[in-house]
């Protein structure tokens, strides 16, 4: 837990600097690098501008903002702020910072994303998003050049990859070809590529022909030894697991996550080997998706101080200070004012800077059904179903048959039960 004083030129417009009144606020904060120690840094050079408020960062694992948070919410004990990821799901908590903010900036500068965060009547103006992220491949270019085998090119196959993979695999007699986390999310744009319809003409789905075609072939690569099979199998539930550490330690050929993983390759892979992002491949469906998605940072309404809370996200969301962050951070800015101008990031190797870059060109290719599966406020509930059957059928419970068939009569239970 790291301790924050803050508030930024917003708040002192508003008049909250008192230093007789000492407002303390709840900042619930995870990192997939260094978000929260630059957060941290940030703002605490704006506390002796604003005295009388203090603002404390709990820094947790993602697991709690998945599990934790939620429950915390439900009984009125959670954060005044958090970053989260579930953004539309959240939504029956989140304080509308409307009435506190220039709502014309906050829409030309964060424009398609601010629906994310909404649902049905609720359309106000709830989230920050502080990181852009966009699903995609780191591979080991050090092994390709031992093995002697030519990297596919960029309109290459899932099925490519794959062959190449296990040829690379095999010359340097690496332990693990490939590997995907283990998320819903993470397979949800090799699906879309399959032909996976995610919503189809009576709603949403993850039992077409196209998501059905993308399990059976997951399901068997790992039978076959082309995916690395404890990522999937060694976990129970939907719990969360990836695969960076393997891909870290030279073990892994392909290993397909996203971007938000490029500070921890830049940090520590170092000169053990050369790394490079080749972005998402291409399914038999034509499309070559990736799946959106990030986190944000949000207010709930039950906070005592709703005035100092939107100041703290509104003074996040200023641009100079956006950019900053997004430049210390190595993360993918939703800002469009900052995205436009581009970002010079912070102590990367040439590495990252080019992954980075990739990731970035990737995000035009993202499939219509991928941007609204992110936007979708019961999304968390179908990646949940997606990893809970599809390791069933992994580890040999199911049948990808039975596995699709549960997802359908899971999907629906879960609707029935949020209606």
């Amino acid at each position: 837990m790291t301790h924050l004083k803050l508030l930024g030129t917003t708040a002192l417009a508003l008049g909250l600097a008192a230093p007789a009144m000492a407002q303390e606020i709840r900042f619930m904060c995870y990192s997939d690098g260094n978000e929260c120690e630059v957060y941290d840094d940030v703002l605490t050079r704006f506390e002796a501008e604003n005295p009388g408020v203090d603002v404390i960062v709990d820094v947790v694992p993602y697991q709690a903002i998945l599990e934790n948070l939620p429950v915390q919410l439900a009984a009125g004990t959670g954060p005044d702020i958090a970053k989260v990821t579930d953004l539309g799901g959240l939504n029956e908590y989140y304080l509308d910072l409307a009435p506190y903010v220039d709502t014309a900036y906050w829409d030309d500068s964060f424009g398609g994303t601010l629906d994310w965060y909404r649902v049905g009547d609720r359309q106000g103006y709830y989230g920050m998003h502080s990181q852009l992220t966009i699903t995609g491949a780191f591979v080991n270019a050090t092994l390709f050049e031992q093995a002697g085998v030519e990297m596919p090119g960029p309109e290459a196959t899932w099925e490519d990859w794959a062959a190449a993979s296990r040829a690379v695999a095999e010359a340097t007699d690496t332990p693990f070809p490939m590997a995907i986390d283990r998320s819903g999310h993470r397979v949800a744009g090799p699906a879309v590529s399959y032909g996976a319809a995610l919503n189809g003409p009576d709603g949403p789905t993850l039992s077409d022909e196209g998501f059905a075609a993308f399990v059976q072939q997951f399901v068997d690569w790992h039978n076959d030894g082309t995916i690395a099979r404890d990522v999937w199998a060694g976990q129970g539930g939907a719990t969360y697991q990836d695969a960076a550490q393997e891909f870290i330690n030279g073990e892994l050929v392909f290993y397909y996550s996203g971007s938000w993983q490029v500070s921890r390759m830049n940090d520590q892979v170092g000169d053990f080997f050369d790394w490079q992002v080749v972005g998402s491949p291409c399914g038999p469906a034509g499309a070559c998706s990736g799946m959106p998605g990030g986190a944000g940072v949000v207010g709930f309404e039950q906070t005592e101080h709703p005035e100092v809370v939107a100041a703290v996200i509104d003074f996040l969301a200023q641009e100079d200070v956006y950019a900053e962050v997004a430049a210390r951070t190595r993360n993918l800015p939703a800002h469009l004012g900052v995205a436009a101008a581009g970002v010079q990031f912070e102590d990367v190797t040439p590495a990252a800077q080019a992954a980075l870059s990739a990731f970035a060109a990737d995000l035009p290719d993202v499939a219509p059904a991928a941007f609204w599966y992110q936007g979708y406020p019961g999304n968390r509930a179908m990646f949940g179903i997606t990893v809970e059957r599809v390791s069933q059928a992994i580890v040999g419970e199911l049948s990808v048959e039975d596995a699709v068939a549960r997802m359908a009569d899971d999907l629906a239970a879960a609707m029935a039960e949020s209606q």
